[in-house]
């Protein structure tokens, strides 16, 4: 089935677990302690799709924690949701990642880990003629929210390339909307081309015969830079120790276990889609998104800090500077065996 129609019920399931709350556990049982972990429903969350649907956190954890899971859409729901304590820890881009930091009280949401580098590309509408950065002039390019990864990675490319989006008296006409309405914008050919996230890149790609002009990560040093994190409530975190010190052994024991089983990880990743959204994508697309991404713990932190120079530049961290020097959680890393810094 293709990806336009099975999104549709996909994102209408997950708006409606955002507005209500609705989470998923692996018990009906009512107990504390507890553990409230958030995350998208993507392959660049591999990490915790594969945590739970496995059973590697909860095995970990054992059975006195209750680990409850909401899943998001969008970066902003999950601060959100921190912010308001109803979740502990979620996975998250270094958008949100950052400004989740920034914007709380008393910098009350630091990074624990990373999760995933890579995964966004540029996707060029096969009608479209871009072939080179000037070619962006005059074209209408899509990128997710305002202030997403995305979002900076493009208009920080058209500052580089000495052009400018419409609102700041350029040429390039640049939408900020979800993924599931720049799918149907490529479809219907109303927009030249798009930044965006795997799997949306394949899927434009393999689906709608779009073209990759480069893969993001190709614009990075050593080709590589933080795309997923996972963050955490520091009250949540220092009153818990050990359950967070846990969660790390175990998520970063997942992802070795992701990169050493990429076909058993399609199949979790699938059958996750059709419990909890309703419908799969094809093994080809998951195959293909996976490959473009690499699983790791490591946070890549040189990239947190190159990624917020560039949000600095846009404007997007505000008018009195920022400082990232407290961002990182650090625990004692021989707590941790197994570490997976690829």
């Amino acid at each position: 089935m293709k990806f336009h129609s099975i999104i549709l019920a996909s994102i209408a399931g997950v708006i409606l677990l955002a507005v209500f709350g609705i989470t998923f556990s692996n018990s009906d049982v009512s107990h504390d302690p507890k553990l409230r972990i958030a995350y998208f429903p993507n392959i660049g969350h591999a990490i915790p799709i594969v945590g739970m649907e496995k059973g590697f956190f909860q095995n970990s954890l054992g059975d006195q924690i209750r680990i409850e899971t909401r899943v998001f859409d969008s970066g902003p729901q999950a601060i959100e949701s921190l912010f308001a304590n109803s979740i502990d820890v979620a996975y998250v881009g270094p958008g949100p990642a950052i400004n989740g930091f920034l914007n709380s009280e008393n910098n009350n949401v630091k990074i624990l880990s990373g999760a995933a580098s890579g995964g966004a590309s540029f996707i060029v509408h096969p009608n479209s003629e871009i072939n080179i950065a000037s070619d962006f002039a005059g074209k209408k390019i899509a990128a997710p929210q305002i202030g997403n990864t995305q979002d900076v990675s493009l208009r920080h490319y058209l500052s580089e390339n000495e052009l400018k989006p419409a609102e700041k008296g350029g040429s390039v006409i640049v939408y900020n909307i979800p993924n599931p309405d720049i799918y149907t914008l490529f479809v219907k050919g109303d927009i030249d081309g798009a930044w965006v996230a795997e799997p949306w890149a394949t899927i434009l790609e393999t689906e709608l015969d779009g073209k990759r002009l480069f893969h993001e990560e190709e614009l990075w040093p050593n080709q590589e830079f933080a795309s997923v994190l996972l963050i955490g409530n520091v009250n949540y975190v220092e009153e818990n120790p050990e359950i967070i010190t846990t969660l790390l052994k175990s998520h970063s024991e997942t992802a070795i276990w992701i990169n050493q089983n990429p076909i058993e990880t399609r199949i979790v990743f699938n059958d996750f889609l059709n419990s909890h959204l309703g419908q799969s994508l094809s093994d080809n697309v998951v195959d293909i998104a996976l490959s473009n991404l690499v699983i790791t713990s490591d946070p890549i932190s040189d990239s947190i800090h190159s990624f917020a120079k560039k949000a600095d530049g846009l404007g997007y961290l505000g008018r009195n500077g920022y400082d990232l020097s407290a961002i990182f959680y650090y625990f004692d890393t021989n707590s941790i065996e197994g570490e997976n810094n690829t």
